[in-house]
């Protein structure tokens, strides 16, 4: 399986392009991480108010601790200071915990979003095309990769009534005139070359 051209130019080209998708996906993450973490400092809000429902509450329970030898009504009157501060503060230290939670849930999954839905769109983009070029390779790769006189004449054959005339002549000056002749070097180079491999050593 080839990954990437032999043409040193297809090859930086399909480098750059991998390149440009892995560093987005990078940025788009850390926009994640970013959103993620100024959503979740709102969190202070809701420990804020967690803290101020304690302070009542424990501002309650001190007050009923006080009271409580106290004779004849003192646990009476504790009792309800205690019970007074869990329907204050007690209640008010809750919400500021579900606040929290929220927060942080809802951190997550803008994070979380924020990341996910760009990164989907670039890669449903990007892959299909890169894995197109992957099985083009490889299939040239598999094709071209020929030895014998006859299939290099296919070759060149296939070549010189495919190829542009321009692009046939950066090959050769007379490409027919070569196909006739059995000079099939230049024409073989010139279908390698289109299909973004190199021919093998000879």
């Amino acid at each position: 399986m080839r990954f990437y051209p032999d043409i040193p130019s297809q090859r930086a080209a399909t480098l750059v392009s991998d390149l440009v998708v892995v560093a987005l996906l990078v940025l788009f993450a850390w926009l994640g991480l970013k959103v993620h973490d100024t959503v979740d400092a709102l969190a202070v809000l809701g420990q804020g108010v967690r803290d101020a429902g304690d302070a009542v509450q424990g501002g309650f329970r001190s007050a009923a601790d006080a009271v409580e030898g106290a004779p004849v009504v003192g646990d009476d009157i504790a009792g309800g200071l205690r019970d007074a501060g869990e329907g204050t503060g007690g209640n008010v230290a809750e919400v500021g915990r579900e606040g929290e939670e929220r927060v942080h849930r809802t951190a997550n999954l803008l994070g979380f979003l924020t990341f996910l839905v760009p990164a989907l769109l670039l890669l449903f983009q990007a892959v299909p095309p890169r894995i197109a070029l992957v099985r083009r390779l490889s299939a040239a790769d598999r094709v071209l990769r020929a030895g014998d006189g006859e299939r290099a004449r296919l070759l060149a054959m296939r070549a010189a009534f495919s190829l542009p005339y321009g692009e046939l002549l950066r090959y050769s000056p007379d490409p027919f005139g070569d196909l006739v002749a059995g000079r099939y070097d230049a024409l073989a180079a010139a279908a390698f070359e289109e299909a973004g491999l190199r021919p093998s050593p000879s």
